[in-house]
């Protein structure tokens, strides 16, 4: 197995050849925050929210799409890529009707890069507020979806399901189950994948849902 040095915030490490610069920070013990990415898919690098800094690089970079390479330096601190981050994550949550709920993996990020969801500096445009539970065990809240895409995938690497569609672009990017018939009358197997790896609770179980409106 080929072997690269490589420097993480100026300390050294080992990886191999075909680790992600996502990989190896993980590796050492550190995190760098993520909202489109999930061990269980391929990576995507659509947020731009794992953005760090490389030395000689014109630009921070994705950290789970970019490899490693030998003698690479890596930045995670880095304050170019925090700033990129940090706006991209604001504008998320600029879609949402109310800051994201304490528990979700979207509020973790927001608070790792210290943003309020309640004070926003650009109020932007948001869903209309619509819920789906046609079916049986899951609801999907269109509302709180910021179109990640890892249900979609979740649904097609994971399951083979197929059953969850993107629609829309920009700002009217949603999420359609069904060819927007509902889960109900799609390929749907209740397998609970797009439920588990939705950062925003857009998609979740229903007695879950009950659960948290008592």
């Amino acid at each position: 197995m080929t072997m690269m040095h490589i420097e993480i915030d100026g300390t050294g490490t080992q990886v191999a050849a075909g680790t992600t610069v996502l990989e190896a920070v993980r590796a050492l013990g550190g995190d760098i925050p993520t909202l489109c990415f999930d061990e269980r898919q391929a990576p995507f690098g659509a947020c731009r929210v794992c953005m760090v800094g490389v030395t000689g690089a014109p630009a921070p970079v994705a950290a789970c799409t970019t490899p490693c390479r030998d003698g690479m330096k890596i930045d995670t601190r880095d304050a170019t890529a925090r700033r990129i981050a940090a706006a991209t994550v604001e504008l998320v949550l600029s879609e949402l009707p109310a800051a994201p709920a304490e528990h979700t993996e979207l509020a973790a990020v927001a608070r790792a890069f210290g943003i309020d969801g309640d004070a926003l500096r650009w109020p932007g445009e948001q869903h209309a507020h619509e819920h789906d539970e046609r079916h049986p065990y899951l609801a999907l809240q269109h509302e709180l979806c910021i179109s990640c895409g890892r249900c979609v995938r979740a649904c097609d690497e994971v399951q083979g399901a197929f059953a969850l569609t993107a629609t829309g672009r920009g700002l009217h990017a949603n999420i359609a189950a069904g060819l927007d018939k509902g889960f109900r009358e799609s390929t749907c197997v209740s397998c609970g994948a797009c439920a588990d790896t939705c950062p925003t609770d857009a998609i979740t179980e229903i007695s879950l849902l009950a659960l948290a409106e008592r």
